[in-house]
């Protein structure tokens, strides 16, 4: 990937990084550790390309 990136490249990344964050910890206690993390969050970099 090249190291200069357009303006909408990268707020495609950051998006992308921020939804692949864990749920918080209340979460977790609130259903009863059903719900660990978003489905979103589920992409491999392998698999599912962001474009």
């Amino acid at each position: 990937m090249a190291r200069n990136k357009d303006q909408a490249k990268k707020a495609i990344l950051v998006k992308a990084d921020r939804t692949s964050k864990r749920a918080p910890v209340w979460v977790y206690a609130k259903t009863n550790r059903k719900v660990r993390d978003s489905p979103k969050s589920s992409r491999n970099w392998r698999t599912r390309k962001l474009f």
